[in-house]
């Protein structure tokens, strides 16, 4: 990648969504990017834009909705970019407009998209993945990065390599993308080698992939150069625009037609997507139990998991193990590993109640 090319790249970060399968700590006002879940004292969307200012500098802009600006703004340097939803369109519009104002202000500029509620520790390994992803985009590819798998997760959609892209050191052809498969699938597309998980990591120019978006939903594409030209037209453009992943809308199509690749992600990578996720995160104390927050408050006795006491208040597990107990004061989570993934059942009932506070 030349110079030149470093200098054009800007960091796109999408950063929407309640992060349901972590509730009671993310809620619709409280997302998880907006939360330090780590204990490190930065917020997931803080440490996404760390992770990326060795790389493109003050080039950020950063896409939410409209209800969490402001506090985007708080927790970010100022000066960053921030671009406001009015409403939830899905990644393809959050991104396509971001490409749309970016190609407005240089048409050779190249976007990196990266979610703002991931976390990744090796900063070097994910920087050489970043920057011969932007050399291979610079070229007029759709570049993802691939997460290689470390485990037959389904909880994740992967991509299948093709053939070495020549002239590159990693970089494959994608045959196709795939949604998330059943146990049986994955562990065949793990033991097969070919296939990676779907980090939703595209770096590509951003006239390229408003070109590509043109070619499947040309009205998409229209409305999102419109609203670049004429930021006033927003609000009138945007609720007709067409609610569609960044995947579906052009990655899957493009990679049928041999203008995907993908740069393999050999970092660890996690998308923090429920508390059996974020356990793994937080460093266990000596009698197994892992706590997010103040370790006096949290009494156990025969017992392993995680709890966070957020509420301020005593939390005593005894005789449990692989337990999640999240106390926020005005909700009460007990669940377990196992059933981690079942926590968005809980925020549908109580959003089919009525019950918005909560939520």
């Amino acid at each position: 990648m030349t110079s030149s090319d470093l200098g054009r790249l800007w960091a796109v970060v999408p950063a929407g969504g309640a992060g349901t399968r972590l509730w009671p700590l993310s809620r619709a006002r409280s997302p998880k990017f907006l939360l330090d879940l780590t204990g490190t004292g930065r917020t997931l969307i803080q440490a996404t834009v760390d992770r990326l200012e060795p790389l493109v500098g003050d080039r950020v802009l950063v896409v939410t909705g409209s209800a969490h600006e402001q506090a985007v703004r708080r927790q970010l340097p100022p000066g960053t970019r921030v671009l406001a939803e009015p409403s939830p369109r899905d990644s393809m519009a959050a991104i396509g407009l971001a490409a749309a104002q970016l190609e407005r202000d240089d048409p050779e500029a190249l976007i990196g998209s990266f979610a703002a509620d991931h976390l990744i520790t090796d900063q070097a390994a994910f920087a050489a993945s970043v920057r011969e992803a932007a050399a291979v985009a610079a070229q007029g590819y759709l570049v993802t990065i691939g997460i290689d798998p470390t485990s037959p997760a389904t909880g994740f959609g992967y991509i299948r390599a093709s053939n070495p892209l020549p002239g590159f050191d990693t970089a494959l052809t994608v045959a196709e993308f795939v949604e998330k498969p059943d146990d049986a699938r994955a562990r065949e597309y793990v033991a097969s080698g070919e296939y990676r998980w779907n980090a939703g990591m595209f770096i590509v120019r951003a006239s390229v992939l408003l070109d590509l978006l043109a070619e499947q939903h040309p009205d998409l594409a229209e409305g999102l150069r419109a609203i670049a030209a004429d930021p006033s037209s927003l609000e009138a453009h945007w609720p007709g625009l067409t609610r569609i992943a960044i995947d579906h809308a052009v990655a899957e199509p493009a990679a049928a037609q041999g203008r995907v690749a993908v740069v393999p992600g050999r970092f660890d990578w996690e998308d923090v997507g429920d508390f059996a996720s974020l356990a793994a995160l937080t460093r266990p104390k000596e009698d197994g139990m892992r706590i997010l927050g103040d370790e006096s408050l949290v009494l156990t006795a025969d017992a392993s998991g995680l709890v966070v006491p957020a509420a301020g208040r005593t939390v005593a597990v005894v005789g449990l193990d692989d337990v999640v107990v999240v106390d926020t004061g005005d909700a009460l989570l007990v669940t377990s590993y196992q059933k981690a993934q079942g926590v968005k059942a809980v925020v549908d009932e109580l959003r089919r109640r009525g019950r918005t506070d909560l939520t």
